[in-house]
């Protein structure tokens, strides 16, 4: 077979049969077919359905090849070729009535088995049953009872069943993504606890990092004092043994005066230009402290950070030269009390040295208030620092947060696209199952519309035939006429019409006329029928000159066409040996063949 003829066989298989259906992916017509052949068995063969279903050997176990290969692959090649053979002739049924055949005639050993050795039996055994008698089966098949009435309301059935399974299905789902919206919802409001507690949390880490900020900026301004008294105890002990060296020679007191004089006038300038210095510190961090109030703009950002950074460099190395300072403070402060302690009786002994040792604890004491300003301002810069470090540690905090409050703002929208979503698949779902009855409703009414169609036409088909045999009967009849001896075959004929016309007047209760014509030898009589009076006809000529079917209409007008109520007479045995033999190429019937 070529191509293209395989393929339209192919595509009237899939139509005209319902095959595509079964290779659908939903194999809803597999289902059916199933479920039908599971109520042959249980109708037919209660006992084999107990055993199967005792045993969990489904219908489809068996079952599916059937239906899916038409035996193809069940039976040898003979076998299945003269059941597809049927199957074009008769579609469907001859696999219920196959399969129901061989259900029947393996009863007695599938009783006898367990779950698995019917399979292997379905496998091994029934395929190669029949190979050698192949009519054997289809007889046993249409020994099979089939009623289509019973298949069409199993499929109506089957069809009310799947559409609940539809119907519990979408409920199903519907309930499911009600579910999954509250479980969405119960999820979304423990990410809004856990985000509240995590913001919580990140601001006690926040203030447990600042003051460990704190803690290390008041270290390192410990260490940078340390390191300054440190520097300053040098100087100072220098400045001691420079005194103690001079002390011991009288001729230097008065310069060691002066020169004290002059240093105690530089350190009360140093003082007070600290002082000053002190005060615009204090503005300073006055105005910084406003600063961090405010937000800063996204313009200085970059310069803030570089400037953080250097700040943290400074601060760190004025930490540390802080505390050294103080601890050389405190070490210079225990040394000098030591010292004064120590040189107090020299310098009471001798008056001239009196005044130096004035100046002397002047300079040093003006040396160690300058030391404390200076102190002090390495502390007012470390917190000017501090509270640098504090603005920037707040910007990034609050950018931190505002980044975090964005994704949640996101993933709330995420979550409520994904709750539209579901809820636009579910009305869909609602529109397609809406659309899916339609379609079915349509199905039904286009069934209905074409047996309709197919019941006209079979009755227009009856008709038809009814009236090709009226006219054969006729073209027989005429015929004769023509062919057979015309003046012996009208005789008889008027004599027919005679004994009917009789007959009428018996049947209607009217009595024959007396008068009667006699043309030929023949004796015709007029007998009208009550209101048909006009449609007989007066003459022996007009009566043959109509054709058969009107001769019928005019003789009987209440009488069917298909029966015919002019039989000739019994002729002679020439006339009837006549009658057999062909004229003009057209073989004439016997008279019986006629009468019926």
């Amino acid at each position: 077979m070529p191509e293209e003829e395989a393929f339209c066989v192919f595509v009237r298989l899939m139509q005209e049969y319902r095959l595509r259906e079964l290779f659908k992916p939903s194999m809803a017509e597999l289902g059916l077919c199933i479920y039908q052949l599971e109520y042959m068995l249980q109708d037919q063969l209660p006992e084999l359905n107990l055993h199967f279903r005792s045993h969990c050997f489904h219908t489809s176990m068996y079952a599916s090849s059937w239906f899916l290969t038409l035996f193809l692959t069940t039976f040898p090649l003979p076998v299945a070729t003269r059941v597809f053979d049927i199957f074009i002739y008769e579609g469907l049924e001859v696999i219920f009535r196959v399969g129901m055949a061989l259900l029947t005639v393996n009863q007695t050993e599938l009783m006898q088995l367990d779950m698995e050795g019917m399979s292997q039996y379905f496998q091994k055994v029934i395929p190669h049953q029949f190979d050698s008698c192949p009519d054997k089966l289809i007889l046993k098949a249409y020994q099979v009872k089939y009623n289509p009435k019973k298949m069409k309301r199993l499929e109506k059935e089957y069809a009310a069943i799947k559409s609940k399974e539809m119907e519990e299905q979408i409920e199903i789902k519907v309930r499911s993504s009600y579910f999954q919206i509250v479980r969405l919802r119960t999820e979304n409001r423990l990410l809004k606890q856990r985000i509240e507690t995590l913001e919580k949390g990140q601001v006690t880490r926040a203030q447990e990092a600042e003051e460990n900020y704190v803690i290390k900026r008041e270290l390192a301004v410990v260490k940078q004092q340390y390191y300054t008294a440190a520097e300053n105890l040098q100087s100072a002990q220098g400045l001691i043994r420079q005194l103690q060296d001079k002390q011991s020679d009288p001729r230097v007191t008065e310069e060691l005066v002066h020169h004290l004089e002059s240093e105690l006038e530089q350190s009360r300038l140093r003082e007070a230009e600290t002082l000053g210095a002190l005060k615009e510190m204090q503005e300073k961090v006055v105005e910084l402290e406003k600063r961090s109030s405010s937000l800063p703009d996204e313009s200085n950002i970059a310069m803030l950070q570089e400037e953080v950074q250097s700040m943290r460099k400074r601060e760190a190395h004025a930490l540390q030269v802080m505390r050294e300072g103080q601890k050389q403070v405190t070490e210079l402060s225990d040394k000098w009390q030591s010292l004064s302690s120590r040189g107090g009786s020299i310098w009471k002994d001798s008056p001239r040295k009196t005044p130096a040792g004035e100046l002397h604890d002047e300079v040093m004491s003006s040396r160690l208030r300058e030391v404390q300003a200076q102190s002090e301002t390495r502390e007012l810069r470390q917190r000017v620092l501090v509270l640098e470090s504090q603005e920037l540690l707040h910007e990034k905090q609050l950018s931190r947060l505002e980044k975090e409050c964005k994704e949640l703002r996101e993933r709330l929208q995420n979550e409520a696209a994904h709750n539209k979503a579901l809820q636009t698949q579910m009305n869909e779902d609602k529109r397609r199952h809406a659309v899916s009855e339609c379609k079915n409703k349509e199905e039904v009414m286009a069934v209905r519309l074409r047996e309709a169609d197919s019941m006209a036409a079979v009755a227009e088909m009856r008709q038809r035939i009814a009236e090709l045999e009226i006219q054969k009967e006729e073209g027989v009849i005429q015929g004769k006429l023509n062919d057979s001896d015309s003046s012996q075959y009208i005789r008889e004929l008027k004599d027919q019409i005679e004994e009917l016309r009789q007959e009428i007047q018996l049947f209607h209760g009217h009595k024959p006329y007396c008068d009667s014509i006699t043309f030929e030898g023949l004796h015709l009589t007029s007998c009208p029928v009550q209101e048909d009076e006009d449609s007989i006809p007066s003459s022996d000529e007009e009566l043959l000159s109509r054709p058969m079917g009107a001769l019928q209409d005019a003789l009987y007008p209440h009488s069917p066409h298909k029966s015919c109520f002019l039989r000739p007479l019994r002729s002679s045995p020439s006339s009837e040996s006549e009658e057999g033999i062909e004229t003009n190429g057209v073989p004439s019937d016997t008279p019986t063949e006629a009468a019926e």
